[in-house]
């Protein structure tokens, strides 16, 4: 019988800067920083975070290809997409794309994409 996984808890994010990720991503998507063991940060909103893994540093033994820059990644908000854009240009953030149409999990989407500071291609979305 296979395996029923039931959510996601987190996931990790490769960065250069633990610190510039922070900033960026308490900034522009109103995260909160936790150090959760000594030198290991994390990003958290709603019931899930983000762990950070800056580049070069062993932080577990069973890392072997962590590489910054490669994550693509979506987050609903219920913040409509009109006030995303102009947080975002407030914020100096630009567009890649959007909004467009997309498909989500659960529901289609209405999308806009932008690059973290490590150009991780970060996808805002409201389900529709």
């Amino acid at each position: 019988m296979p395996i029923t996984v039931q959510s996601l808890d987190h996931l990790v994010l490769t960065v250069a800067s633990i610190r510039a990720t922070i900033a960026f991503y308490e900034r522009v998507l109103g995260m909160a920083a936790r150090e959760f063991k000594p030198g290991r940060h994390a990003l958290h909103f709603g019931d899930q975070k983000i762990n950070l893994h800056e580049v070069g540093t062993v932080v577990d033994p069973n890392v072997r290809h962590a590489t910054a820059g490669s994550g693509d990644l979506c987050f609903i908000t219920l913040t409509p997409i009109e006030d995303v854009l102009a947080h975002l240009q407030a914020q100096g953030i630009a567009v890649v794309q959007g909004p467009v149409g997309a498909t989500g999990a659960r529901q289609r989407l209405r999308s806009v994409y932008i690059y973290d500071p490590d150009e991780n291609l970060i996808e805002i979305a409201n389900e529709v």
